[in-house]
This record gives C-alpha cells, structure tokens and sequence, in this order.
C-alpha cells in the first residue's frame, strides 16, 4: 500500500545537515530509503534550507534555528510551537496517511489537540525520557499518537505510562556504504559530540592528558562550529553565549585540558574531514555521564571500522559488543585502561557490526512496518 507521510524532522537543522545533527542524519538517510524501496510519498516538515530531496517541503523558517536551543527560554520557548502551528495548519488537503513526529513533547502536544482530526502518528523518541516526567506520565494519545524508542535501553527507561504507547524500539542506522572502511589507524583518539556535559567530553580530555596521548574533540559549542567563531562572539561583552551552559561547560571542564598539540577541539566536521578523522581515530570515546538513547555517532564509528569505547549505560549497551566491535567501561578507571587496547579491536568486525544491525534498510523496513501497525491501531 503507498502511503503518505509527513516527516517532521523539526526546526533546529536542514536535512541533510551538514554536520552535527543525529536527528536530521537519521531523517536524511531514512527518507530517500522510504522512498526508493517502499513507495512512500514524503512530505518534509523542516526549515527552507534543507536539500534533501522529497515531494513537498514545509518550512517556516529559512534556516535551522539550532542557536537557540542553548538559549535562555525566553529567547526559545516560540521556535517549536510556531514551527508545529505552520505544520498544522498546512495539513488539510494533502492527503497525509501519516505523520512521522521527531520533535521533543511540541510535537504530540499540539497534534493531540486535533483530537480525532489528528493523522496517525508515530513520534519517534529520540531523548532523555527523564527530562519531562509530567508530561510523559500523564501523556494520552488517544489511539491518535503512538511511539517508538531508539534502541531497547532507551525503551526501558521510559516511565509506565509512555511505555504502555511505545509500539516497539527501532535501532538507529547509519548509510553504511556512505562510510569508506579504515583497517589502518593514526596516533589519535576522537570525541564527536557536542559540546554538554552529558557527553563526558572532560571526561575524555582529562584522560588523554594523563595519558599522554592525542584526542580530536570533533562537535559544536552551543551550536558554534569553531573557535574563529566562539572567540568573536566572547570577545563582545553582550553576547548571549556568554550565559549559555554549553559555553561554560567548554571553557570551565575542557577547555583547560587543550594545549594545541594534543588536545585540541577542531569544531565541527563534515564529508571528507568527518570521514578521514572517524576512519583513522585509533577508537571514539563516549565517556557518556547519561543513558544515551541511540548513539548515531558510534554507528559512524563502526561502520568506518573504528571501535567505540564507551561507559556501559544507555544504548552503547546495545551497540557495543564488548571485545569484539569496542569495550564497555563501568568507571573512568576501567575506561583509561581500554585506550591503550583499542588496536586488540579488529576493524572489519567493527564495519560488519554495523552493516548486519545497523543499516538503512533494516531502519527502513522497521519503519514501514511500524507505520503500518499505527495505521492498524488508530483504525
């Protein structure tokens, strides 16, 4: 059956987008799969500056609005909300079978105000399930609105009342043929995160240094893609990234470990860069200090053949098959002392890990799934 689908990818980045992005990487790569193989017509709900190719495009605002998610919330508490107003409103007359909702609590929210003038929806989430405990312990979706989790650990973590409306997890994926294999390693390690203190990203500064090994800190700050940049916008005293927490977590909990030689932060990193610093990192860390729902960043790892070292909470439990595609780390101590064996990690175990459980097509085909059985629900 074809169907229709309004891809709410949200209005925080462009798909693709050109970077830092594990949402809109996931939308970018699922889209032109629902297309080519399972004859879905694709609506994007997104911003003007997306490039990714699909049958209509809905946007309101002309380009990401990422800056202010590190904003005070009075400067971005309307960028959601106007974003699912334009979206509602453009819904009549196109024929929609479907919504696929990827934007945090807004999304729902609004749509269930629809009642039963709501589409079918699946919201996929893709955050700390922790983060709302009111809303999502008293959510309703009315046989309306449905969910899926990003990877078993995730599905766990939710609280009775979400859980009872998550269908099933659907383990992200990454475009595997997209990632060139790297058998060979450089005298370096990487981080490719952005810049919060949920990532541990100190964590693995600290590290290094002690160890007297090289790390790439690879990400945005606050969503700065460089220092060229931060440095402009500190050295003007009215800046609002003065305040903003991500900001202050780099300069106060990494910042001090650089030294320009071996520990240093080289923004963010997309195409070649981001392939030739993933392929050649003798492994990622992800010293997470959370229970990371899905983990894009370690499927782009894998799939370049490098192993993931990795603390053993949130989906890196799913991902990391201990020994064989990385190590799982139940302390800083035990972390440290897997970075001197990351070479014991086979490459090419690490790429068919990811093309076995973590490709676009397996993604797709859950997917598809998972639409059909919401269209059964809501039916």
């Amino acid at each position: 059956m074809s169907l229709t689908v309004l891809m709410n990818a949200g209005p925080w980045l462009p798909v693709p987008p050109g970077g830092y992005g594990g949402i809109e990487n996931i939308v970018g790569w699922l889209v032109p799969e629902l297309r080519r193989r399972h004859d879905v017509r694709v609506i994007l709900a997104t911003v003007d500056q997306s490039t990714l190719p699909v049958d209509e495009k809905l946007a309101l605002f002309d380009e990401g609005m990422f800056h202010c998610l590190a904003a005070p919330y009075r400067d971005s508490v309307g960028v959601a909300h106007a974003h699912m107003q334009h979206v509602i409103a453009n819904l009549p007359g196109r024929g929609v079978d479907l919504i696929h909702d990827h934007l945090e609590v807004v999304g729902p929210s609004m749509l269930s105000v629809l009642g039963d003038a709501c589409p079918p929806t699946l919201q996929t989430l893709h955050w700390d399930l922790s983060k709302h405990p009111k809303f999502y312990s008293t959510f309703k979706g009315k046989g309306r609105i449905f969910f899926n989790a990003v990877s078993n650990a995730h599905q766990g973590t939710a609280p009775e009342n979400l859980r009872d409306q998550i269908i099933k997890a659907v383990n992200l994926a990454v475009d595997v043929d997209a990632y060139r294999l790297e058998p060979e390693k450089d005298d370096y390690y990487l981080t490719l995160f952005r810049f919060t203190q949920v990532k541990g990203i100190d964590i693995a500064a600290r590290i290094c240094k002690e160890l007297g090994v090289r790390l790439r800190m690879a990400g945005p700050v606050a969503g700065i893609p460089d220092r060229e940049r931060l440095d402009q916008e500190l050295a003007d005293p009215d800046s609002p990234y003065h305040s903003r927490l991500d900001v202050q977590y780099y300069l106060g909990s990494v910042q001090p470990y650089e030294d320009g030689d071996r520990i240093v932060w080289v923004g963010t990193v997309d195409g070649p860069e981001k392939q030739r610093l993933l392929g050649r990192a003798k492994a990622l860390l992800a010293p997470i200090q959370w229970e990371e729902p899905g983990g894009t960043a370690m499927l782009e790892a894998l799939a370049c053949g490098t192993p993931v070292i990795g603390m053993r909470r949130g989906a890196l439990t799913d991902i990391i098959e201990h020994g064989k595609n990385g190590f799982l780390c139940d302390d800083e101590a035990e972390f440290a002392s897997y970075l001197p064996r990351a070479h014991e990690i086979d490459p090419n175990a690490c790429r068919r890990s990811a093309e076995a459980r973590f490709s676009v097509p397996t993604m797709a085909d859950a997917y598809v799934e998972l639409y059909h059985e919401v269209l059964r629900r809501a039916s």
